[in-house]
Parts: C-alpha cells; sequence; structure tokens
C-alpha cells in the first residue's frame, strides 16, 4: 500500500511521514525541492505543485492513498480541484482529506470558503474518503517566542471566551490511523483537544511556566491585521484576520460530543495546551542557555 502525502515538508506533513513510518507504510512525499532535508531517508519524493497537473499526475501513478492538504493560499481551491480529479481518474482508494474545524459555519472566510466547496466536491466524487478538521494548531505558538519571551505578550486575538486548539502531533497520529487502518469512509472527524483557550488562560499559562509575567493584548482586529502585514501578504493578513474576528463573533469551541471519537479513535486522551507550552518553554531555555 503506497500513500502520497502533499505537504510533506509542512507542520502537519512532516510528522504525519513519521506517523506513517512507525506504522510500516509505504511513502511518497510530493515536494516542490528535492534537496529538502525534511523528508526522511525511505520516503520517496516527487517533484511537483498541487497547481501542476502533469506533476500530481505522476506522483499519483501506482498510489493506492492520498492526504491532501491544500496550504492557506490564494488559488487553495484549484489545487484541492485539480488533485481530487487527477485522484479520480487515479481510481484512488482513500483520500484523507485535510480540512478545518466548524468549516460550514465560516464562509466567509477565504480558507474556510476553499475547504468547504473542496469537501462539497469531494461528497460528489465517488471517490472513498475521510475528512480530518482540526482545531487552531498549538504549534502555532511556537512562531510567538520572541513576543512571549521577551516582550511579555501574549499576541494571538483568541477572545475571552476561547477556541478549540490540537497539537499537531494528535493530529498526525489520528491521520495516520485513519489511512493505515479500515472503517473510516466517509467518516468526519474533529480534531480538537480537551480545552478552551482563551486569550487571557494562553498568557496566564505563559506567565506561570517563564516565571514572569506575559499578558494578553486583547483583539483589535485592526492592530492585529496591521500587524500581520508585517510578515505576511496583505491578503493573507486578511484572511487571517476575518477568521479571528468570526471566532470571536461566532465561537469556535468543542463539545463532548466532537470530542468523542477522536478519543476513542486514538485510544487515549489528546495533549493539553501547557503541556505543549512546557516542553516549548524548556526548549526556549535551552537554546538560551546554549547562545549564552
Amino acid at each position: 500500500m503506497k500513500i502520497l502525502v502533499t505537504g510533506g515538508t509542512g507542520t502537519v506533513g512532516s510528522r504525519l511521514i513519521d506517523e506513517l513510518l512507525k506504522l510500516g507504510a509505504d511513502v511518497r512525499a510530493l515536494v516542490r525541492n528535492k534537496a529538502s532535508t525534511k523528508i526522511p531517508k525511505g520516503v520517496e519524493t516527487v517533484l511537483g505543485d498541487l497547481l501542476d497537473p502533469v506533476s500530481v499526475h505522476k506522483a499519483l501513478e501506482k498510489v493506492d492513498k492520498l492526504y491532501l492538504l491544500n496550504g492557506v493560499v490564494p488559488d487553495e481551491l484549484t489545487q484541492g480541484l485539480i488533485a481530487l480529479g487527477l485522484a479520480r481518474r487515479q481510481k484512488i482508494q482513500h483520500i484523507v482529506y485535510h480540512s478545518v474545524f466548524k468549516v460550514q459555519e465560516f464562509k466567509d472566510v477565504p480558507h474556510f470558503a476553499s475547504k468547504l466547496a473542496i469537501e462539497t466536491a469531494l461528497h460528489e466524487s465517488g471517490l472513498p474518503f475521510t475528512i480530518i478538521r482540526p482545531g487552531y494548531f498549538f504549534q502555532n505558538d511556537l512562531g510567538l517566542k520572541d513576543a512571549i519571551t521577551r516582550g511579555g505578550m501574549y499576541p494571538m486575538p483568541l477572545g475571552d471566551a476561547g477556541i478549540s486548539a490540537v497539537d499537531v502531533r494528535d493530529i498526525a497520529e489520528a491521520t495516520a490511523i485513519v489511512l493505515t487502518g479500515s472503517g473510516h469512509i466517509g467518516k468526519t472527524y474533529d480534531l480538537v483537544g480537551p480545552d478552551t483557550l482563551s486569550g487571557n488562560n494562553a498568557a496566564a499559562i505563559w506567565s506561570k511556566l517563564l516565571g514572569k509575567k506575559v499578558r494578553y493584548t486583547g483583539h483589535d482586529m485592526d492592530a492585529f491585521e496591521a500587524e500581520m502585514r508585517k510578515k505576511a501578504p496583505s491578503w493573507a493578513a486578511f484572511d487571517i484576520r476575518m477568521m479571528f474576528q468570526r471566532f470571536l463573533e461566532r465561537g469556535f469551541t468543542a463539545n463532548n460530543s466532537d470530542l468523542e471519537p477522536v478519543r476513542k479513535l486514538l485510544g487515549h486522551s489528546l495533549r493539553r495546551y501547557e503541556d505543549f507550552a512546557r516542553e516549548a518553554a524548556a526548549a526556549w531555555a535551552s537554546e538560551l542557555k546554549k547562545a549564552a
């Protein structure tokens, strides 16, 4: 059984490949750069791009299963539909599509709308599929290292009610189980952890772990978008701003009925944000010690 992983050098895809290798799967990765050091030995690589149907067709040759993850890009929908069309032509036995939690409630957020359209196409394709819908990634906050440790600020606009989040390692483990196991065709799994993460409780966790005051900077969305534009294209800053703004307005939290299926799938509880933060704080302290 050969599995093609898209996004194999990314945050989720790289960990998914590791999990698949642990389970003895034959893995192929679609990569843009064959010199990538993030692909483990023993994994076949195919050079290509999800916007290039010729390279995607080549990547799908003699593949049994596909993990489809499209990045948050302006042409996300086109990428996804190209992959689905070619997977149907190749008669792929099983597609696991990486969507997003509560996607149907945020049709006015650009990358949510793209994912919902791809889900719809998948339902209409006749292909055997499973959909995974993760929440906000814990690992997104690794990019906040300087803001948290030097600035004493937690800047993500999670609001007071908070949102549901998940550790990428749990996403990878669950996805590997779905790709290598049976009984998952036609199912949708919400991948969210047990905690509701608000701006203030995230700041309190970092304060405790770092032994210094970390404050939540609030949810001024104009200021957040302006700050995002310093690091990302204007369209992406607006997209992410829209996402968090709608979270604040409509909520992005799970209930027990959302959590139980993935607990059963994994056979254990999902990781907690504080445990992730503790690991990150220890790693950051180790880096500082080595640099001293």
